[in-house]
């Protein structure tokens, strides 16, 4: 009995011990999960090994970094299909040191010419479940391939069927494929085996694959040989046909007209002040960069470094701003064709300030009492000068071009359809509009008017490819997948670099929060933050949720001696390559 008591005396010392020091490491900036890869001359970090391999073997050949994002890009459609593809469509930021230019190429998926705004409801008005997730209806025109054609036509340096011939042979040959990508399949293996084509590829005869098998996708090399040899094969050739013949009877409503007639759209990058630091990200159709900048701007001057890394005050200022830029989003964000997207105003430092006003320090709002900024304050602002799947991938050349890009199919294997045939993967990005407002998505975001559904109308994103440049020079570029949290993700990897000073390790994978408005709750990466803290965020009225840790991102930092440090986040399999 005197034993035991020991013993026990023992066990609680030895478990205050171990809380303790979770505490105090809690409150201190994370160390690094792995140390950052550093390199003198070029860089490529993408969520796969693969992929990065694929870019950095064409800055070895003397491509830039267009060529190299391009041969990830492509890698990436063949070794993830579950996050992204040329089925799919995204956005690119390009940053030119020798002109300072800064160019932003949007190649997100369009609405079907036969869409129409109640296509996803019944004759109640009521939402079809997961009509607008599972299936032919749910597919956008695909972007991806006209978007990498368009940025390599004009940036490349490398032949085009170069910077394809590793996507290829990965297709052909095959890769052994992770415990990562068996759970994504288990995850929507309902509706991989709902379709044949995808049935085929992705299982054997319905059985799942395992960890460590070999993933040969023959049908998919065979497209992607077309591609290198006419990259329009995809929007008037055969490919095309293909497509639109499997669109025709099943339901969808795709047809040769929506393929031929997608273009691809240059845009002026949205870009802010934040400390030295400019910051610059995708504008609308997007919705990162804006709501990237307006969260920065309600920081504004807040010293956030000397009350220490997640402190509670640091904290709820996040989630509070977090909360008007996602009220905002609701309301006054879509495709800029279609809409007056109030861009000025809502990356105005003034505006910013205005609805800072609002915040209470002491007390965390209810989510019903955010509104998004009526329209008449909005106009005050308005001539205000600028200051869960996906992926995203992130370039630096000798000569410092940096290309930041995230695409994506949307949900975990998109639609879950693969054209017979061709072994393309179509997205389910239809379900990033409003099917009717006020109802949420597959990620819960709200969304109203102004991203109702459109013939050839863009739905609105929320990924944020990010370039952050100091006097000019290259300071950073990241990115991440994630859905509604993407914006989010990139605005704490961002701050954990240019306020906290974090390698970039450390920085893509640091615990994480969210708040997107509604629902009204704050996500918080589980075992992420010490109890101490969690308890007086509840105190001052927030819902907080802890999770399983979400996002994949990764970035590359220029360090102060002129060294490239890449990092993956240790959430994903990721990995930075270089030399």
């Amino acid at each position: 009995m005197r034993n035991f008591h020991r013993y026990k005396h023992f066990s609680l010392a030895f478990v205050t011990i171990v809380v303790s020091i979770s505490v105090y490491w809690c409150n201190k900036a994370p160390a690094a999960f792995v140390q950052p890869l550093r390199t003198k001359k070029g860089m490529v970090v993408s969520a796969h090994p693969l992929g990065s391999e694929a870019g950095v073997a064409m800055l070895r050949k003397g491509g830039n970094a267009v060529d190299a994002a391009v041969a990830t890009t492509f890698a990436i459609s063949v070794v993830e299909p579950f996050s992204a593809g040329i089925g799919g469509g995204g956005f690119l930021l390009l940053h030119l040191p020798q002109t300072g230019e800064m160019k932003a190429l949007d190649f997100r998926e369009r609405a079907p010419l036969k869409a129409t705004r109640n296509m996803y409801l019944d004759a109640t008005g009521k939402v079809r479940p997961n009509v607008s997730v599972d299936g032919h209806l749910s597919v956008a025109v695909p972007g991806t391939v006209a978007g990498l054609y368009e940025i390599h036509r004009k940036y490349g340096k490398l032949p085009w069927q170069e910077v394809i011939a590793p996507a290829i042979k990965l297709a052909d040959e095959g890769f052994i494929i992770s415990d990562r990508f068996v759970s994504r399949v288990e995850q929507r293996k309902d509706a991989l085996l709902k379709n044949p084509a995808a049935r085929q590829i992705f299982t054997r005869n319905g059985a799942m694959f395992q960890g460590g098998d070999r993933l040969v996708q023959k049908d998919l090399a065979k497209t992607l040989q077309a591609i290198a040899r006419d990259p329009q094969n995809f929007y008037t050739g055969n490919i095309a046909r293909a497509i639109a013949d499997d669109m025709a009877k099943n339901g969808g409503i795709i047809t040769l007209e929506d393929l031929k007639s997608y273009k691809t759209t240059w845009r002026e990058p949205v870009c802010g002040n934040f400390r030295k630091a400019k910051i610059c990200s995708m504008p609308p159709p997007s919705s990162g960069g804006v709501h990237l900048l307006q969260i920065l701007n309600i920081i504004g001057n807040t010293d956030l470094k000397s009350k220490g890394w997640h402190h509670p005050d640091t904290l709820h200022l996040m989630i509070e701003a977090m909360r008007i830029a996602y009220a905002d989003r609701a309301v006054y964000l879509g495709d800029p064709d279609f809409v007056k997207v109030p861009v000025n105003a809502l990356i105005s430092p003034a505006y910013a300030a205005n609805r800072r006003q609002e915040i209470n320090m002491q007390r965390a709002r209810q989510s019903s009492e955010v509104k998004a900024g009526t329209r008449e304050i909005i106009q005050r602002f308005a001539n205000s000068k600028e200051s869960q799947d996906t992926t995203h991938l992130t370039v630096v050349d000798e000569q410092r071009n940096t290309v930041s890009l995230t695409f994506t199919v949307n949900y975990g294997f998109g639609s879950g359809v693969v054209v017979p045939g061709t072994g393309i993967l179509l997205n389910d990005e239809m379900d990033d509009f409003a099917a009717a407002p006020g109802v949420p998505n597959v990620f819960g975001l709200v969304g109203g008017e102004a991203n109702a559904i459109a013939p050839a109308k863009i739905p609105l994103s929320s990924m944020t490819p990010v370039i952050v440049t100091e006097n000019g020079k290259l300071r950073m570029a990241a990115g991440s997948p994630g859905g509604s949290t993407i914006i989010t993700t990139v605005l704490q990897v961002v701050l954990n670099v240019l306020e906290y000073g974090m390698d970039a390790s450390s920085a893509v994978s640091a615990p994480r929060l969210h708040h997107q408005w509604l629902p009204d709750q704050s996500r918080m990466d589980k075992f992420g933050f010490d109890a101490a803290t969690i308890e007086e965020l509840r105190r001052r009225g927030h819902k907080i949720e802890e999770t399983n840790p979400w996002g994949n991102a990764n970035a590359i930092v220029v360090t102060p001696d002129g060294f490239l440090e890449g990092a993956a986040d240790a959430r994903g399999e990721g990995s930075p390559n270089g030399y």
